[in-house]
């Protein structure tokens, strides 16, 4: 590839053909990089939990922020910010793990705030002021959204995003902070 030029796809967009690592940076041209995942992938709740989660276990949060970005784009209106919170969430987890310790915080907070809305929204993936629901009508409810630990994951952003606040906090290790998104574990 002549680095002179901008990569472009098939219908002339801008597009950065670049090779990337774990954590979504751009290496040189013609180094091995890990693969991208596919943009656009419609999926069913289920599988982009499941597909996320693998890439988060994987220490890949960049690329799963990717995936949540497809739900976010594709999924129904009233799931998007559930999906777009989980994206920031990956963001933050991604920033956090390349040493970016306020641009990581910020996003983990940002996104956890944005979960918030989902708190009761049972099996739904609706907020629950959508779902006609509050976080007190039901206990096992109020956690989840597409079986997503929405309690869990909020609590695990908020920790985080202070801790890698810490002044002289250690960059965090991605796969060994990734979050369960499914407190069953699916």
């Amino acid at each position: 590839m002549d680095e002179t030029r901008r990569d472009r796809d098939t219908e002339g967009r801008a597009h950065n053909a670049r090779p990337r690592d774990g954590l979504g940076r751009p290496l040189p041209y013609g180094t091995p990089g890990v693969e991208r995942q596919p943009e656009g992938v419609v999926r069913a709740p289920s599988e982009t939990v499941r597909e996320a989660q693998r890439l988060l276990d994987a220490g890949m949060p960049f690329h799963a922020h990717e995936v949540f970005e497809d739900a976010w784009k594709s999924g129904p209106e009233a799931e998007r910010e559930l999906w777009r919170g989980l994206a920031q969430l990956a963001v933050g987890l991604t920033h956090a793990a390349r040493g970016n310790a306020t641009g990581g915080a910020r996003l983990l907070r940002r996104g956890a705030a944005a979960l918030t809305a989902f708190a009761g929204a049972g099996g739904s993936g609706r907020p629950a002021e959508a779902a006609g629901e509050t976080a007190a009508s039901d206990a096992s409810a109020a956690t989840t959204a597409h079986g997503i630990g929405i309690g869990a994951l909020t609590g695990w952003a908020l920790e985080l995003a202070a801790r890698v606040e810490d002044t002289g906090a250690p960059t965090v290790d991605a796969a060994a902070e990734a979050p369960r998104l499914r407190p069953d574990g699916g």
